[in-house]
């Protein structure tokens, strides 16, 4: 299985951004399509973003877009997200995850392996 640990998490202002990243380790980064998702105290976890292995299908929740990147680099078995323009609502625990499921999905179970998460906090 793959193991992800997230990084890049922090206190920022609203307006200001921040790039988050997940590097990938024990399989074949290759083999997955890789995505985000948040979770905020009290609410279920959502989909952020999300991009095939190659890099060339992504897909992004209507709260981010337009305002969020997902890339990543499988050279470095990595997957980043950068975001700008962020808000205090974008407040929330940030987690990566990974699935082998074709095609660029959006929903919490369609993915099998998640890393421990990294907080992002906006302050107004």
């Amino acid at each position: 299985q793959v193991q992800l640990v997230e990084s890049g998490g922090g206190l920022v202002q609203a307006g200001g951004s921040l790039r988050l990243s997940c590097a990938a380790s024990g399989r074949t980064f290759t083999n997955y399509n890789m995505a985000w998702f948040r979770q905020a105290p009290g609410k279920e976890r959502e989909f952020v973003a999300a991009s095939s292995w190659r890099g060339d299908t992504k897909r992004y929740s209507y709260s981010v877009k337009g305002r969020s990147a997902i890339s990543r680099d499988n050279a470095l078995n990595t997957v980043f997200q950068q975001m700008h323009s962020l808000k205090p609502e974008d407040t929330a625990a940030y987690y990566c995850a990974a699935t082998r499921s074709v095609g660029v999905t959006t929903t919490v179970g369609s993915y099998a392996y998640w890393g421990q998460g990294t907080q992002v906090t906006v302050s107004s």
